[in-house]
């Protein structure tokens, strides 16, 4: 289906000169917003590619078992591929999912709207700025019914179901407002019929992304919504859109985790990796396809995690990436020894809940805003029931009273056979060692959510995702959610006990929201209110990122409603066919500049700095990198490599002078760190360092430096080396390996003073995730400038980056900075240090390889005591003609 609409809606020209597969639209992720792209683009004719990191999970697939869930986690890099991905940061924890289908798989089932007036306007966020919804309700309901008639919601139809009797119960007590929600969950065979459990469910008109032998039954009342739907009852992505989608011919490609993004001639170009579950788990080749429209959808972690790793890439993108995160008022908590009063003077009996039947949610009770008539941010109280064998963890956790049962069964079997007691039925003493269950009978976990203050900000600490975000901001709203569960306790008279994590001020969130807002403005959001990201023509941000703030409700329902008016415009807006290279004239292989809604980018390199075809002399292109397979864990990830020349002669090309040793020599190499501070709004280093501190925008650099053939090093006066390594720097993406390096040691820089000067010369070529070229140049100013500094010339780097790869001036010594009249493209610059500690283990890490390897390291220390001696000693005095 894929390749007979492959051609769609692209030029030949683009076609002609693409080594890549192209296609109209890639979708990443497989979410709310993601599912809804892929169906409403593949139905329109475009040819559609989407990419899930995860599995399929088809009925019957999901774990169950201790050791299917002890497997049942992300993480790549350990080799495991599950469903369940739990991030830890600042303030709160988050659990979303991997696989086709991506939140639907594990969620509550909630359809709800957005309450119409918390679509706010100029609502204040503590330390700046407010929450503006550029978007309303009237605008989003058409499209609310648009997703409903995809996902068919419909109102919990028991009535004899005991924790939504007791809910519905104690809000009426309270005078607080319940209803059932739309839940996106079948109950009958037929639609408007009688409810019935684990009845067979006739096959959807478009088909199954789980082929035609996977069979859906009507709900069994498991509460098992959020571990994945074994009976597929549950109304979820895979089932509804994404089968549409694939019937329409949409390409739906999982555990394909996409990595980079820039902006290319004729639309966009992603870079990704595909895992294999069955494989050694080691690093995995990149892989590269080009399209007009990119659709992102992987959720507020993954999508703000793709963005943030690739504004080298997108430099135009927003200031207001990051900003305006909240968890949407995630709480949870619980009560427990829920009782009914006795009568005539009777101990109260225990009040039966049973929080395993029916699904997880199935009432909620709304407290309104003050927008709407209450006295604070509005939110909802929710039953969130759980799996039956939780009820065994409940029991066996009271360790006191089990022991004591077991105790008392245990003497009194032991009695019967000292003392032969005519007793062989012992059904009552095991009976009694099993307890009466009343805790598990008699408990219920809450779920509150509503409108935190979105004011969380997310960014990358060393490649890392991280968020900064506190519950003191929205201390006074988290009061309210727990004064109302507190109350329903009351009315249950059972215990209200908080969420263990809470004791600790922190929150768990399972609607983790914004990063990547909709605005009026790029001064206001990274994206429109249909989702196109500002100064980028044709790329989307369809999820949960998109949100201005929270949502209050469960979230799925408004996500699907604003892709769906999203796609509607893409698809019928004259300007969505622009595309990035109506807004530059670059190569096909150049990152583009965007248009001038937003900030303006760094124009694409200028001399020999290009992003496109190599320039005369340049080496020829590399091959595929390899990478971690989880990028997720920045610096803790596995070491990535940078792809290797596509032919042997290109290898000799791309090798920094000084590379190729005769034989019989030997080299001399060391590793050496430096850490420092950095901006790309600076040109120059000091201005760099001042802003890079004042932002916590840091850099660093690891590299081994390597002289192959000692004596040569040491007579060229260009003293040149080879630089591999990494440099980490988080505007760019994190830890970038190196492609090619070069290092001189002590060139001649002339006078200083009338004594001599020289400088140490670093330039590095790397590349960030999205492909974009880098250059990273540094160098060190030693020379005799006043006392006690050379320790501070010889550990002060002052460091720039340029756009493309820029090699040495031809005609300056190799690795100069730049030749006279050569001018690049300056995308950052800062300063960088070696501290004492890395000073002390760098001295340690001298290594030779070759048969003369003391005398090596001899050698090596001479000339470089010699060069400091040259600079520093007392032998060249200062003429007093000497200029200064």
């Amino acid at each position: 289906m894929v390749e007979r609409n492959a051609m769609v809606g692209l030029a030949p020209s683009s076609l002609r000169s693409s080594r890549h597969e192209t296609v109209d639209a890639v979708v990443v992720g497989s979410g709310f917003g993601a599912s809804v792209a892929a169906l409403r683009l593949a139905e329109a004719g475009h040819s559609v590619v989407l990419m899930e990191r995860g599995r399929r999970y088809g009925p019957g697939d999901f774990a169950r078992s201790p050791a299917q869930m002890g497997l049942n986690f992300w993480d790549p890099d350990r080799q495991l591929y599950g469903l369940f991905d739990a991030w830890t940061f600042r303030g709160l924890e988050g659990l979303v999912s991997a696989g086709l289908g991506g939140g639907s798989l594990i969620y509550a089932n909630v359809l709800l709207r957005k309450d119409e007036k918390w679509f706010v306007r100029e609502s204040p966020v503590p330390g700046g700025g407010y929450e503006n919804w550029p978007f309303t309700r009237a605008e989003l309901d058409p499209y609310y019914d648009r997703a409903e008639q995809m996902l068919a919601p419909v109102r919990y139809p028991y009535q004899n179901t005991p924790k939504t009797a007791a809910m519905e119960a104690c809000a009426t007590t309270l005078g607080l407002d319940i209803q059932r929600p739309p839940i996106a969950v079948t109950f009958s065979p037929t639609p408007g019929g009688a409810p019935r459990t684990n009845a067979p469910l006739p096959p959807a008109p478009y088909g199954s992304v789980h082929g035609p032998d996977a069979v859906r039954t009507t709900c069994t009342l498991c509460g098992e919504c959020d571990l994945g739907c074994n009976a597929g009852a549950k109304n979820t992505l895979d089932h509804t859109y994404l089968s549409a989608a694939q019937h329409a011919g949409a390409d739906l490609r999982t555990l394909h985790d996409v990595r980079g993004i820039r902006p290319v001639a004729g639309g966009y170009e992603v870079r990704y990796v595909v895992h294999d579950p069955e494989g050694a788990g080691g690093l995995l080749l990149e892989r590269i396809i080009r399209c007009r429209r990119l659709v992102l959808g992987a959720g507020t972690f993954g999508t703000n995690f793709l963005l943030l790793r690739n504004r080298g890439s997108l430099p135009g993108l927003s200031p207001m990436l990051g900003t305006r995160f909240s968890g949407n008022g995630d709480l949870l908590t619980f009560v427990l020894d829920a009782k009914t009063p006795g009568s005539d003077g009777e101990k109260p009996h225990v009040r039966t809940l049973l929080g395993s039947s029916g699904p997880v949610i199935t009432t909620a009770i709304r407290v309104p805003d003050t927008v709407d008539g209450g006295t604070g941010r509005g939110y909802y109280v929710e039953d969130a029931g759980y799996p039956a064998f939780i009820n065994w963890l409940i029991e066996t956790a009271q360790f006191s009273s089990a022991a004591e049962r077991t105790a008392k069964v245990a003497f009194q079997l032991l009695k019967d056979r000292l003392f032969e007691a005519r007793r062989s039925n012992i059904s009552y003493d095991l009976a009694a060692a099993l307890g009466d269950g009343h805790l598990s009978a008699s408990s219920l976990p809450l779920l509150g959510m509503g409108r935190d203050v979105p004011d969380g900000v997310m960014g990358l600490a060393d490649g890392k995702l991280a968020v900064d975000w506190t519950v003191a901001t929205s201390e006074q709203y988290f009061a309210r959610v727990r004064g109302t569960m507190e109350d329903i306790a009351g009315q249950l008279d059972g215990r209200f006990v908080d969420n263990p994590l809470w004791w600790a001020k922190r929150v768990i969130t399972v609607h983790p929201i914004g990063g990547a807002p909709a605005g009026e403005n790029a001064s206001s959001g990274v994206c429109d209110s249909y989702g196109e990201v500002f100064g980028y023509p044709g790329l989307y941000v369809m999820d949960a990122a998109a949100m201005p703030g929270p949502v209050g409700a469960n979230p799925s329902l408004t996500i699907a409603a604003f892709a769906e008016r999203a796609c509607e415009r893409l698809l019928t807006s004259a300007s969505s066919s622009a595309s990035p290279s109506a807004h530059a004239g670059a190569g096909a292989d150049a990152a583009q500049a965007p248009s001038s809604s937003a900030s303006p980018p760094a124009r694409p390199g200028a001399a020999g700095g290009t992003d496109g075809a190599a320039a005369s002399g340049q080496p020829a292109p590399l091959g595929p990198r390899s990478l971690a397979p989880d990028a997720t864990k920045g610096l803790g990830a596995r070491r990535e490599r940078p792809g290797t020349p596509l032919d042997g002669a290109a290898h000799e090309r791309r090798e920094p002078a000084g590379a190729a040793a005769p034989a019989g020599a030997t080299s001399v190499a060391f590793t050496e760190q430096m850490h420092g501070w950095f901006s790309p709004e600076a040109k120059d280093p000091d201005a760099g360092r001042s802003l890079g501190r004042e932002q916590g925008r840091t850099v660093m650099f690891e590299l081994t430096i390597t002289a192959p053939d000692i004596e040569r090093f040491v007579a060229d006066p260009a003293h040149p080396a080879v630089a591999t390594g990494y440099v980490v720097a988080d505007q760019y993406g994190g830890r970038l390996p190196v492609e090619r390096g070069w290092f001189n040691l002590f060139v001649d820089d002339g006078s200083f003073g009338g004594r001599p000067a020289r400088r140490m010369l670093y330039r590095l070529w790397i590349r960030d995730p999205g492909g974009t070229k880098l250059t990273f140049t540094g160098h060190k100013l030693v020379r005799d400038d006043g006392a006690l500094n050379l320790w501070r010339d010889t550990s002060v780097l002052y460091a720039t980056f340029l756009r493309g790869h820029v090699p040495p001036p031809a005609d300056t010594a190799p690795g100069a900075e730049a030749a006279p009249g050569e001018t690049h493209d300056v995308v950052g610059a800062g300063i960088l240090h070696i501290r004492p500690a890395d000073f002390a283990k760098q001295l340690t890490t001298f290594r030779t390889t070759g048969p003369a390897g003391a005398e090596a390291l001899a050698t090596f220390g001479r000339f470089f005591l010699g060069q400091l001696w040259t600079v520093y000693g007392p032998g060249a005095r200062r003429s007093p003609s000497a200029p200064a």
